[in-house]
């Protein structure tokens, strides 16, 4: 997200918004203030609100885009060549919002004033302006796995799915430890894994992209740890990588580095083969070479 920002900043901070054309209308989810309101003001600033894309616009006037999973945006500098959700057209090129797949989640608010804008935070403290101490507070206030501790963005903004899996690899916790569970050591290595995970990532695709827009950006990118390398070697120890699936998203983890060698519950196959599911990795390995 923060790699997107900056490349919008580039190119639509000063430009005239000539007009946002919904080409399906399931991605707009506010009827106020108009589309048509948006045209022909000036965009002032570009910001990120959690995990959306803020377009600040003249007439204390805000455009909202939340990718959800599958969201992309594409810059181009003529007529784009895909019809997309959303097409914003600026006086120095057009802004296109895509969606793989049939789900609708990617979505538009526009709204006006800063409370309005306010109220689409889910309140998630910034965490790379947090200090140790805040995280432990956070940490303390409630009790949750790691997991969903890191993805949960009424408590921490902006990590995703595919980072908090980095993070937890980094920090050799389990996705399913609770947080009241961490002793201060532990608590003090997850706080230095985010830190050092989502800056290390910032920076490579920084590196990658330099001046071009973000183009084919996944969650799964080459050279990480676990996360989309399922059955891959750990890069730490060699172990190959497990998985939990769950609805769209799955959790990666190192069962050697992360969980002391045991296998955690996949809810669809632990359930389908009850006894005969794997407890650790050692019994996994032994059933695969027949031993």
């Amino acid at each position: 997200m923060e790699v997107y920002i900056e490349a919008l900043e580039a190119r639509v901070v000063g430009a005239v918004l000539e007009r946002l054309e919904i080409t399906n209308p399931f991605v707009l989810r506010t009827v106020s203030p108009a589309v048509a309101e948006f045209a022909g003001r000036r965009v002032i600033a570009c910001s990120r609100l959690g995990k959306r894309v803020v377009l600040h616009v003249e007439g204390d006037l805000y455009a909202v885009i939340h990718l959800m999973i599958a969201g992309r945006l594409h810059w181009s500098t003529g007529a784009p060549k895909r019809k997309g959700l959303l097409r914003i057209h600026f006086d120095r090129g057009c802004l296109l919002l895509t969606e793989a797949g049939t789900k609708r989640r990617a979505s538009l608010h526009l709204v006006r004033g800063e409370d309005a804008l306010a109220a689409l935070d889910p309140g998630g403290e910034e965490v790379m302006g947090l200090s140790l101490q805040r995280f432990r507070e956070i940490v303390a206030e409630h009790n949750h796995t790691l997991k969903r501790f890191l993805t949960d963005p009424r408590l921490l903004s902006g990590i995703g799915n595919a980072y908090s899996d980095e993070i937890l690899h980094e920090a050799k916790l389990s996705p399913v430890r609770l947080t009241s569970r961490l002793d201060d050591a532990q608590c003090e290595r997850l706080f230095q894994a985010v830190q050092h995970v989502l800056v290390d990532w910032r920076d490579r695709l920084r590196a990658h992209y330099g001046d071009r827009f973000p183009a084919k950006v996944t969650a799964f990118r080459e050279g990480m740890a676990v996360h989309g390398r399922y059955g891959e070697p750990c890069p730490r120890c060699e172990t190959a990588v497990q998985r939990i699936r769950y609805a769209e998203n799955e959790t990666n983890y190192c069962p050697r580095c992360q969980t002391d060698g045991k296998l955690l519950a996949d809810r669809s196959l632990s359930r389908l083969l009850k006894k005969d599911w794997p407890r650790t990795i050692d019994e996994l390995e032994r059933t695969r070479t027949g031993a």
